[in-house]
């Protein structure tokens, strides 16, 4: 049984994302989601809410799993009885970071291997955080992630406009 992890902060989840949650999925026999709960971070979204967030877009990919995770991302991978890495990769800036990743994941545990999804043209500039400073100035972010995560970015930034943060 081929078994995949992908990993990522994602806050929030968006389109891109999805895209290569779904083709990871008909790649391989199970796909788990590892979100990062990041300690070192001050995310818009808990590790919970995200988590919750991935369960509703994936519902429709029955070999898509959701779990957090913190420490290091062999760690989790092997925890899972996982032998590849899911990345996606946006641009050659992209490359070489996940490059330099992989190997040194490579060295940690040579079992693990890393399956690089090249991310649909349409995506390709896509990041959270540039979906979070759109929405922290009111724009349109419709067209970047699913409607009931944008729905929740929005309410997020309006919550946190309120309180002053």
């Amino acid at each position: 049984m081929a078994v995949a992890v992908y990993p990522g902060s994602f806050d929030p989840v968006t389109l891109g994302h999805y895209d290569i949650i779904e083709r990871s999925a008909k790649i391989m026999d199970r796909v788990i989601i590892g979100v990062l709960n990041n300690n070192s971070k001050t995310p818009l979204f808990s590790a919970e809410e995200r988590v919750n967030m991935l369960k509703s877009v994936t519902a429709g990919l029955p070999n898509v799993e959701i779990q957090s995770f913190e420490g290091l991302l062999v760690d989790f991978v092997k925890k899972n009885h996982a032998d590849v890495i899911i990345r996606g990769l946006r641009a050659i800036t992209d490359f070489e970071y996940e490059l330099q990743m992989s190997q040194t994941n490579r060295v940690i545990a040579p079992g693990v291997d890393t399956l690089f999804l090249t991310t649909n043209l349409k995506y390709s500039y896509l990041s959270s955080s540039i979906v979070k400073e759109i929405a922290m100035y009111q724009g349109d972010i419709s067209m970047f992630l699913h409607p009931e995560i944008a729905r929740k970015v929005e309410e997020k930034m309006a919550a946190r406009k309120k309180s002053g943060e």
